[in-house]
């Protein structure tokens, strides 16, 4: 991923808790005429080094993961749902205008896991995004759910190799015209533009 100083990330905290935020990644693997991608959650696990490695699973019906063995070196794109649009009429002195978005690119070496650390993967998952339920399921019916649905997918860990992160939110503007386009983003009253203005003002602490 091209990412220019101005936009790039390099704090680990800040890019483990953007992915942790946004984990339906893209999964992309080399294929034979054209690249092969998937969208999947991913998440971040700790293997038996105490290495940070990325853990999901597919369908087995798509026929994506029979590349696992024979192309293992895969990307994982997590992208931020909030992203927006910048006109140059927000800058002082003309320009072309431009996107604002967020994102990180994971590249890794993919294997296939099954038995008892795919089970554990799978509750591990389960367990953190139930947390937004009032009414999680239990340990029981988890547990039996897995054993059911377990034959029909392929579990995976990708060891990761190479990270590379992006805010591109204006950074490369001067004050003025950073200041600018955050009022220009809230006049717009829509969801996607509020929050890339709250991010400018957290990244930049614009009052």
């Amino acid at each position: 991923m091209y990412v220019p100083k101005f936009f790039e990330m390099k704090d680990w905290p800040e890019i483990t808790r953007f992915m942790k935020a946004n984990p339906l990644a893209t999964l992309v693997s080399r294929g034979g005429e054209y690249p092969i991608a998937a969208h999947i959650p991913l998440e971040l696990e700790e293997d038996e080094n105490g290495e940070t490695i990325l853990s999901g699973h597919i369908a087995r019906a798509n026929h994506h993961w029979h590349l696992f063995e024979s192309q293992p070196d895969v990307l994982a794109i997590f992208l931020s749902p909030v992203h927006h649009y910048i006109s140059s009429s927000w800058y002082k002195a003309p320009n072309v205008p431009t996107w604002n978005y967020m994102s990180v690119h994971v590249y890794g070496r993919i294997r296939i896991v099954e038995g008892e650390r795919l089970r554990k993967s799978l509750e591990n998952m389960t367990h953190y995004h139930e947390q937004i339920s009032s009414h999680p399921l239990t340990e029981e019916v988890l547990r039996s759910e897995i054993e059911k649905q377990i034959g029909g997918i392929v579990g995976f860990e990708i060891d990761i190799k190479r990270v590379e992160a992006a805010h591109k939110l204006s950074q490369n503007r001067n004050l003025e015209d950073y200041n600018n386009i955050i009022i220009e983003l809230e006049k717009l009253e829509d969801y996607n533009a509020g929050m890339v203005a709250k991010k400018m003002r957290e990244i930049r602490r614009v009052d």
